[in-house]
């Protein structure tokens, strides 16, 4: 080994006694903190962080404190310190560098369902290496396209599908893209927000930002965030259709008029959450297989339009509280180490 390569590793090792680590101290307030890691196992890897994604839908709803007390143990991340609302680290989308571990390992980058943190330890089987040509940058959109595989296998469309996707977020816009891949599946997604048509196009999607009155969609994918859009979904869904929705409330009460369309076109209304694999699935899958596809699927290079704005680690508790309160154009905001 080069003397380069020698002090490198050195200087991993004695920069990895300790970790910056970004904590939600209470609702609405953020901060970096720095932490003794724990010796680091045999059956182990140490990992250096290149990029991490925020997660806008969770992670800002997190940031608020508007988890409700019920849901406290279902929205534990995997690797969450703390309860909510706070003190607590959250979040999901880390790509690294391994550093230490197996010499089968060493040098690899991978994804891992990690908080915000510069060093860390895990095991082996907590990371996913990345696919050969996937660049570390648009890996930490992995978690949000694994969720869009999960929306997509709930949903279930299919070949010649008219189907509706209500919410242009990252979530949203990956659920679209990969139900434009079936043969004669037409896809419109619709936002309110006009700025969105720019991204979606460049993903050869149809936007509008409202559908006729008079739609009947095979399938309907709501991933506003906003209970109107679930409303929205339910006005366009056609008879016997299936409404998946993909979004997360949080505390915040959700009203429908159930009155209406949702009986008289016996609609199918459904959640899709990535903490569960589909029941016809799990059989034959696993959440590895499945992270895996997602990092595959990101092979695409056109999906760099989902990531919107970049900002060093030292910048994440400011951040976060910005987009906290306002996420007007935001996609995926990729923290860099």
């Amino acid at each position: 080994m080069s003397y380069r390569l020698v002090r490198r590793y050195i200087n991993y090792m004695s920069e990895s006694t300790t970790a910056r680590q970004f904590w939600v101290q209470k609702p609405g307030e953020g901060r970096i903190v720095t932490a003794t890691l724990p010796a680091k196992r045999d059956d182990q890897v140490l990992i250096r962080a290149l990029y991490s994604g925020i997660s806008l839908g969770t992670e800002t709803l997190v940031f608020r404190g508007e988890v409700p007390p019920s849901q406290n143990e279902a929205m534990r991340a995997p690797f969450q310190e703390g309860d909510f609302p706070g003190p607590v680290k959250y979040g999901y989308a880390s790509v690294g560098e391994v550093v230490d571990g197996p010499d089968s390992l060493k040098g690899l980058t991978v994804f891992c369902l990690y908080p915000h943190q510069d060093y860390y330890c895990v095991q082996e089987t907590d990371i996913t290496p990345l696919p050969k040509g996937l660049p570390p940058s648009r890996a930490v959109l992995a978690a949000n396209m694994e969720t869009a595989v999960n929306a997509v296998w709930d949903s279930r469309p299919t070949v010649g599908d008219e189907v509706v996707v209500i919410g242009a977020g990252v979530v949203g816009l990956f659920s679209a893209w990969l139900c434009q891949q079936l043969p004669g599946t037409h896809v419109t997604v619709v936002d309110i927000n006009p700025a969105k048509e720019t991204v979606t196009k460049a993903l050869g999607l149809t936007f509008v930002t409202e559908l006729p009155s008079d739609t009947q969609a095979d399938v309907v994918l709501h991933a506003s965030g906003q209970p109107e859009g679930l409303v929205s979904a339910l006005m366009v869904a056609g008879l016997e259709a299936n409404v998946v929705d993909l979004s997360w409330y949080g505390n915040r009460p959700v009203k429908l008029p159930l009155g209406e369309n949702f009986h008289s076109r016996r609609l199918t209304l459904r959640s899709s959450q990535v903490g569960h694999l589909h029941p016809e699935r799990s059989p034959r899958w696993t959440r590895a297989r499945r992270m895996s596809l997602a990092l595959h699927l990101l092979l695409d290079s056109k999906l760099d339009v989902l990531i919107s704005g970049e900002s060093p680690f030292e910048k994440l508790p400011a951040v976060l509280a910005k987009l906290s309160r306002d996420q007007t154009g935001a996609l995926c905001h990729r923290i860099v180490y």
